[in-house]
């Protein structure tokens, strides 16, 4: 399958990625999109251009908060969590999504079957 870059990537696809990613754990801009990339089997490789200004309208809607931590390596860098109007967001993202996906599904599958009757 071939790496798709966040300039491929919907707008509202990428905010409900970036809200999955947080909603496993709270982590800092380079693990959200290092857990993309590997939740999406490496399909989805987003960079940092793309993760920090969703971040910051996330925070903007009260979807994130975030704090400073040291990171696993040593480095002090900013950690976001998800709120509780995040994970309803991401909810609605998804419930959005698959009605999206499922209408897709239906145009791509007219016509394929037979009538038998």
């Amino acid at each position: 399958m071939q790496l798709t870059k966040a300039a491929d990537v919907m707008q509202g696809t990428l905010d409900m990625l970036i809200l999955k990613a947080l909603a496993i754990e709270p982590t800092h801009g380079w693990g959200i999109s290092d857990r993309i990339q590997r939740m999406s089997r490496d399909v989805f490789r987003i960079g940092q251009g793309s993760i920090y200004p969703a971040l910051h309208r996330f925070d903007n809607r009260g979807w994130v908060t975030s704090y400073w931590r040291t990171t696993e390596n040593n480095r002090i860098a900013r950690y976001y969590e998800l709120t509780a109007a995040g994970r309803h967001a991401l909810t609605e993202e998804i419930a959005r999504w698959r009605g999206y996906t499922g209408a897709v599904d239906l145009v791509i599958g007219a016509g394929q079957q037979q009538n038998t009757s």
